[in-house]
């Protein structure tokens, strides 16, 4: 799918609604239904004192990508928050990353608890993390007084 007005201008609009993802300046390179890659170049910013990606900069595009996957697989009437992440560092992160998450947007959802996984990939397509997001599932308020409660 192309991405509405582009990759630069639709990463900056997601970083808009959501702006702590804003801390990675995340580029989005595959935005279909229930599959989503986003990267985020390895810079200064994101790096820990071993000149790695840091950890939580990895954690923060796992779930960025599980949040979008999610979003765009789930039907109209549900929605999602996260419940925690699990995750594993596979091997250093020396280069640009690029997270990819895939879920079925056929598959039958229903309220509850629904697990994302996500992998993050370096330039050499090596997997450098994986993180398990748990998202709690649940119907969108019908109005405004389900809303608040």
């Amino acid at each position: 799918m192309t991405l509405p007005f582009g990759k630069r201008l639709f990463s900056a609009i997601v970083c808009n609604k959501a702006p702590y993802f804003s801390t990675i300046r995340p580029v989005f390179y595959r935005f279909d239904p229930g599959h989503v890659e986003v990267g985020l170049k390895k810079r200064r910013a994101v790096e820990n004192h071993l000149g790695t990606v840091h950890a939580l900069a990895m954690g923060n595009l796992c779930e960025l990508a599980a949040g979008m996957a999610i979003e765009t697989a789930l039907p109209k009437k549900l929605r999602w928050i996260p419940k925690g992440m699990q995750i594993s560092y596979l091997r250093k992160a020396t280069t640009d990353l690029k997270a990819t998450c895939v879920i079925d947007p056929s598959r039958h959802f229903q309220t509850g608890e629904f697990e994302a996984v996500v992998s993050v990939f370096d330039k050499q397509n090596m997997e450098v993390a994986r993180a398990t997001i748990p998202m709690y599932l649940s119907k969108k308020p019908s109005n405004v007084n389900e809303a608040v409660a």
